[in-house]
């Protein structure tokens, strides 16, 4: 059977992106959807393996997959299924994935992550995506380089890699990110403002919460894997997953040097404020002797003293000066207590 050497990057009728049919030297020719039912319908696993990957914002994807394709119960019910926490589990001899992945587009941004299906058996990879993410273009890219793939669960594993890698730039760009507003707080800039530290954090909680793989599930496939994987295979796996769980762990730390950061600056507006109210405050204290002073002298009625007194005046401001020095003393001496 010859497959064209060639796919042009899209979605045909059937809402494919790209297939490729890897032989027996591991590397991938393109392929498109006839030609992908026709060799599932006539070969054996000796020959290779089948990927394809579609666009479930195509409204023919999901019939195509339920009419054309024998694909898990499981698999169809992810679909629309309202959890998106990423899982890897076995149903009868298939593996069904739930990977979550951020646009291609990313702009640090919680809505900017994506889900991504996929459907794993010993002959097929079905993967569907609503929207372009960066960890399955960059496999669809090394695919198109020539980048051997021995079986599906390898397929699966550089898949998981890519995004393993794709999380690492995240953390080092956010990690850039928050070196910078550091290096403003400590040379004593306050022009970030809290909000934007609480962005990024949020961020990385939501990626966490949906990239972290579920433990269970994992380990039940890692304990009793399908016959028709091997333990080279299994030992990728398991090492993919370890990799990934390096990086959650890293932006677990940066979660909670973002933490203290904002701390921090909470502490020092805090201070400001103090510093702010306390000025506030000697100056309204500073200014009463003079105030209460000159509403009495100001009063409209007879007798008020040193009215006919030649140095009156100055027995006035000096009273008003005496009366300031101590008021201010006070003041001073309360803050420093």
């Amino acid at each position: 059977m010859s497959f064209p050497t060639t796919l042009t990057y899209g979605c045909d009728s059937n809402g494919l992106i790209c297939g490729f049919h890897f032989g027996a030297d591991g590397h991938g020719k393109a392929i498109e959807t006839e030609q992908a039912l026709e060799w599932l319908s006539v070969a054996d696993p000796a020959q290779g393996f089948v990927w394809l990957h579609f666009n479930l914002a195509h409204s023919a994807t999901e019939k195509w997959l339920r009419e054309r394709v024998k694909l898990s119960n499981v698999f169809h019910e992810s679909l629309r299924d309202g959890s998106r926490s990423t899982r890897v589990e076995l149903d009868d001899d298939t593996l069904v994935a739930v990977v979550n992945d951020v646009n291609y587009d990313f702009a640090f941004e919680p809505s900017d992550i994506s889900t991504l299906w996929l459907s794993v058996s010993a002959r097929l990879v079905v993967s569907v995506r609503m929207q372009p993410l960066r960890s399955i273009d960059r496999l669809r890219d090394a695919v198109k380089r020539g980048t051997p793939m021995r079986s599906t669960v390898a397929l699966l594993v550089h898949l998981m890699h890519d995004q393993g890698d794709v999380l690492v730039n995240i953390v080092r760009g956010t990690t850039s990110r928050v070196d910078g507003i550091e290096d403003k707080l400590l040379s004593g800039r306050m022009e970030t403002k809290r909000a934007d530290l609480g962005s990024l954090r949020r961020l990385l909680v939501r990626l966490q919460r949906l990239l972290a793989p579920e433990p269970a599930a994992l380990f039940r496939l890692l304990r009793k894997p399908p016959v028709w994987i091997d333990e080279e295979d299994l030992q990728d796996l398991r090492q993919s997953t370890e990799e990934f769980n390096v990086a959650l762990s890293d932006m677990a730390t940066l979660q909670e040097r973002i933490k203290l950061l904002q701390e921090e600056i909470a502490g020092r507006v805090a201070e400001a404020n103090n510093r702010s109210l306390f000025v506030l405050t000697v100056v309204t204290v500073l200014a009463l002797p003079i105030n209460i002073i000159a509403g009495l002298l100001g009063m409209n009625v007879g007798g008020i003293p040193w009215a006919d007194h030649s140095h009156g005046f100055w027995i006035v401001v000096a009273i008003i000066i005496t009366f300031t020095l101590v008021a201010g003393w006070v003041a001073v001496k309360k803050q420093r207590d």
